[in-house]
């Protein structure tokens, strides 16, 4: 999947939950940004066979990973991300997801390790460890609720889920285009969490959650009424009530509607309740950490007595703890009787006609959970015996997922122009697709396009956007006129634009200014004459701004014939007599410019040395190359002084002379007959005292000036330096300089 930062296209992939609840991982990316929402396994699976498949997308180049909390099917999967793979972005969740998040976690590998087989053959199949959920712990980070944060130009925040302690919905912003994660969510208030949030943005793509489809959940006073009916009834008869759930989320949910019914009904006292977690204590300590986080309720009582310290409820730490003598009802994880302390109590009870079990939450295909709902006649245990299945079986959903009038109500509360459903099996998808879209089909304000692609099917948007820079610092304070051209340096951070004088790009950016000069030096023993014909054969403006005569030059030829004679006197070893201009510091005996003024080419004749320096850029790279090459040619192919040609000391029509004539013809024949143009001669008044002294060798400089009027209206133009001066009219001045560039670009050279 290329990566491009300049693409309009924004890709969406679930990884895990499309069209299937269970292992919540999708992906997305846009302008070259990759980001992951949730990493989840499976509940109805094992080992690798439960992990999302993250095989399709390259994990080392994400950016940026999202958990919205702590279910399994949601966060199962993160340590085995963050330390088995090479992922290398950063991780954030809520303060009460990181806390539980360990606990939780930790559980699970307990479970898996003590419950779930023995010998080294299991362990290997383990998809992480206690050290890597330890070593994960350092990579997430956390951020509060609407905190805003950016990670290589993605802005991000969440907002209260209200589907479990610490739960959030991610909105992403990249590049102006804003992407709401909903994970899982409720609407309704309960007895101790919020109801979500609504947004205050729009966002431009949803990616909801489609759980539960089109159905409707019933009323919150009938829902607690049926399930306290149902357990009074099965403890009324003798039996014993098995309620799966998971250890955090509905469990405390749950307790806090059976100690209330119980402090109700005095004829239950002395049926016990337990809650049957070794997390339970833990789990009770986050809870009344993250008060805050719950709704007004419980920050009311909480002040008044501490609602999760149960008054009827009994922490039940294994099954070796349990006298399971008379009725009793039991709160066990995990929810789907996958295995367990849950699993464990419905084997022994399932046999009994007297026992009931209350599923309460959502269950997956592929758990026990599920297939007991069909109520089958026989179960198959974890040791593989068959058991007689007689236990009633009864659900009452306290799912904390939104319905269809939730999820409704909150489409078109946002009104977002794409809509992907994720998390759901594929027919309550569709059937939710199609409640969608007949909804909004005869709104003719509203358009609304809904997907909802299957695992590892990709759903492309685009999303074509205005790029608009903010002038900022020194040339924003004169405010340009209609037709002006402002110019500076445009800067890019993430995908905000900026144009900006380039004296302050150290002032509003971390960049600074900086020049690159180069220099190259190369062996040359070839007189300067041949070397200047060289050079001028190359650019006709090679002129000769420095020589200290040809003195050093004559002594550099007699210190070699003396050299040479001592040398071959005896056998000894000579001296090396060195020049004044030698002692200390080199002075070049002759300094060449060309190519308007960028390549300077020092001569050192005494040390046989030709020094090139420009200052670096696409061009002068190239004009210092055809100068190393005049250079390399003189000294490969030697001329004598006499044979050297002298035409370079005659006038030669130089670049400016043909940049004069073009911007005379043009100017001629675009301004017309009306119009005067004339090329006069002035004193270079910029030439300073020290430049004339430097140049007293050669004749007075005077400046030629292209002088134009037209209508009135007067300008000049310098063909040496391409400025136009006095000249008032703006419009004028623009259109002589346009025109001017483009003629010094057609005659110069690149």
């Amino acid at each position: 999947m290329a990566s491009d930062e300049n693409s309009d296209v924004l890709t969406f992939m679930p990884l895990g939950s499309g069209q299937e609840v269970g292992r919540s991982c999708h992906f997305m990316q846009f302008k070259g940004k990759k980001i992951m929402f949730d990493c989840g396994i499976h509940p109805g699976m094992q080992g690798v066979d439960a992990l999302p498949f993250v095989d399709f997308i390259d994990v080392e180049e994400l950016d940026l990973l999202l958990i919205t909390h702590f279910h399994l099917d949601h966060c199962g999967a993160l340590p085995w991300l963050l330390e088995k793979t090479a992922f290398r972005g950063r991780c954030f969740m809520t303060h009460a997801t990181k806390a539980i998040y360990r606990t939780l976690i930790g559980d699970c590998i307990k479970i898996a390790k003590y419950g779930g087989g023995s010998g080294s053959g299991h362990e290997s199949r383990m998809l992480y460890t206690e050290e890597d959920l330890e070593r994960s712990m350092d990579k997430i980070e956390v951020l509060d609720f609407h905190e805003q944060k950016e990670v290589n130009g993605i802005k991000f925040w969440c907002y209260v889920a209200g589907h479990v302690l610490g739960a959030c919905m991610f909105m992403v912003e990249i590049a102006g285009v804003r992407t709401l994660y909903t994970g899982d969510f409720s609407r309704l208030e309960d007895r101790h969490l919020c109801a979500a949030e609504l947004p205050n943005v729009s966002p431009d793509v949803m990616i909801c959650e489609s759980t539960y489809g089109t159905q409707i959940h019933e009323c919150r006073e009938e829902r607690e009424r049926r399930f306290t009916s149902t357990v009074h009834e099965i403890v009324g008869r003798g039996g014993r009530c098995l309620i799966p759930a998971f250890a955090l989320g509905r469990a405390q949910e749950l307790l806090l509607i059976l100690d209330e019914y119980w402090e109700q009904h005095p004829e239950l006292h002395d049926i016990p309740v337990y809650y049957a977690s070794s997390l339970a204590k833990k789990c009770m300590a986050v809870y009344q950490t993250f008060v805050s986080g719950m709704n007004q309720s419980i920050k009311r009582q909480i002040s008044i007595n501490n609602p999760f310290v149960f008054k009827h409820v009994s922490n039940l730490k294994s099954i070796d703890h349990f006298d399971d003598v008379g009725p009793c009802v039991v709160l066990a994880s995990p929810g789907m009787l996958q295995n367990g302390l849950s699993r464990e109590l419905f084997e022994t009870w399932c046999t009994d006609s007297k026992n009931g079990c209350l599923v309460a939450g959502y269950c997956v295909e592929g758990t026990l959970a599920k297939h007991i709902l069909s109520e089958p006649e026989e179960i198959v245990a974890l040791n593989g015996q068959r058991l007689p299945m007689r236990l009633q079986v009864a659900y009452i959903s306290f799912s904390a997922h939104t319905d269809y009038i939730q999820t409704s109500e909150f489409i078109r509360a946002l009104r977002p122009p794409n809509l992907i459903l994720v998390h759901g099996e594929m027919n309550e998808m569709n059937r939710l697709k199609a409640a969608v879209l007949r909804q909004y089909e005869d709104d003719a304000d509203f358009q609304i396009e809904v997907y909802n692609p299957r695992n590892t099917e990709s759903v492309q948007l685009y999303f074509r956007g205005q790029k608009t820079a903010k002038v900022v610092g020194q040339l924003a304070m004169d405010v340009p006129e209609d037709g002006s051209i402002v110019s500076g340096i445009l800067v890019r951070r993430n995908f905000n634009y900026h144009l900006l004088h380039p004296n302050e790009l150290s002032a509003y950016t971390d960049l600074a200014n900086s020049r690159l000069s180069q220099r190259e030096s190369v062996s040359y023993e070839g007189s300067f004459s041949l070397l200047l014909h060289n050079l001028r054969l190359l650019s006709t403006d090679a002129a000769v701004v420095t020589s200290t005569g040809e003195e050093d030059e004559k002594q550099s030829q007699q210190q070699q014939q003396k050299s040479s004679s001592s040398s071959n006197k005896g056998g000894g070893a000579s001296a090396a007599t060195m020049t004044p201009s030698t002692a200390s510091t080199p002075i070049p005996t002759h300094v060449v410019k060309m190519f308007r003024n960028e390549i300077t080419i020092a001569v050192y004749a005494v040390q046989h040395i030709v020094i090139i320096e420009w200052m670096s850029n696409p061009v002068n790279d190239l004009f210092a190359d055809a100068a190393l090459s005049a250079i390399l040619h003189a000294q490969t192919n030697p001329l004598l002084e006499k044979n050297v040609p002298k035409e370079f000391e005659a006038k030669t029509p130089s670049i400016d002379d043909g940049l004069e004539k073009a911007l005379v013809s043009t100017l001629r024949e675009l301004c017309g007959e009306k119009s005067r143009v004339e090329v006069k001669e002035e004193e270079n008044q910029e030439e300073d005292d020290s430049t004339r002294q430097k140049s007293d060798r050669k004749e007075g400089k005077r400046r030629r000036m292209i002088e134009l009027e037209l209508d009135g209206k007067r300008a000049c133009i310098c063909p040496n330096s391409l400025q136009i001066t006095d000249c008032e009219d703006q419009l004028l001045h623009h259109l002589l300089a346009s025109v001017t560039q483009k003629v010094a670009h057609g005659i110069l050279p690149i």
